[in-house]
């Protein structure tokens, strides 16, 4: 994996530098020939894929309401959209994609509904295992899994056991998760450091402190998707997602499916990646490039 995400290993678009060409993904492994989803993947160029995806999974509730049943409807039928985007990212050779599950705002809601999740994550944890190691996926928990009922901790440790020596994409999952808490989590731990006399304040920095997130060893989203048309990033990975693209489409999260990815990535690879930066629109007319082509360096 490449860099701690902290903001020192960026590359222009996500660019798989490394060797990443057509050759290395089996397209026909992604998406059937004559497919519209293939059409869509043959128009994505394999070397610039973003690294790291990172999903906030809204409108199961109003999917559910859409068609009279209860939410918890709405929550089963994500199950396919989760299963069919970890499997494409997967064949994609993507080094990480991370969903948001349940945050620690989530709390809140209905017992019968929090009750009803934890018992798909459950199912979806047993039943996926295989399919995880079948596609080389490392699963990773990133939240205060320690807060979760001793039932849900004992499927999610299974499943971090049992993916530890696979070596293809990291799964991360945002389970008990909160932006905020994640970096208050971080800086108390640097707070131990330092006053057990391991580290002195002037020894912190982003990468530091990036060490000591969810995410750390990884690095930051390159594109940021959220569904259902919501227009905030609902206190979601705060700091690793300080220069991700952000794609959001008004599909509902169990209707989304892997031509919706591609779609993101698609507009993704038009955007002009410039962390705080200028094109350099000069060089670029000299070598005949576009502005995005600019960009992209």
């Amino acid at each position: 994996m490449r860099g701690a995400g902290t903001g020192d290993t960026r590359s222009p678009l996500g660019s798989r530098s490394e060797g990443y060409t057509d050759a290395v993904i089996d397209k026909d492994n992604v998406a059937a020939p004559g497919t519209a989803e293939r059409e869509l993947l043959d128009e994505i160029d394999l070397a610039r894929l973003p690294r790291h995806i990172a999903i906030i999974m809204d409108g199961n509730g109003r999917w559910a309401r859409q068609r009279g049943s209860p939410r918890v409807e709405g929550h089963r039928a994500g199950i396919a959209s989760v299963r069919e985007v970890v499997e494409t990212c997967a064949r994609l050779e993507l080094d990480a994609l991370t969903l948001y599950a349940f945050s620690v705002e989530n709390w809140k809601r209905p017992r019968f509904e929090i009750v009803t999740l934890m018992s798909l994550l459950k199912e979806y944890l047993n039943r996926e295992l295989a399919n995880l190691l079948k596609n080389d996926i490392r699963f990773r928990v990133v939240g205060r899994m320690n807060e979760l009922d001793a039932s849900v901790q004992k499927e999610l440790a299974k499943g971090l056991a049992g993916t530890s020596s696979c070596r293809g994409m990291t799964f991360n999952i945002a389970l008990n998760y909160g932006g905020r808490t994640e970096i208050v989590d971080a800086c108390r731990s640097l707070a131990h450091d330092v006053g057990a006399g391991r580290l002195t304040p002037e020894q912190i920095d982003e990468e530091t402190l990036g060490s000591r997130l969810g995410t750390a060893g990884l690095p930051d989203p390159d594109l940021l998707i959220r569904t259902s048309g919501e227009m905030r990033v609902s206190n979601f990975l705060l700091w690793q997602i300080a220069y991700s693209e952000i794609w959001v489409t008004p599909t509902l999260w169990p209707d989304f499916r892997k031509r919706h990815l591609f779609e993101a990535v698609l507009d993704f690879q038009k955007r002009e990646r410039r962390y705080g930066g200028v094109i350099d629109e000069g060089r670029a007319a000299d070598s005949g490039e576009s502005r995005a082509e600019a960009g992209r360096r």
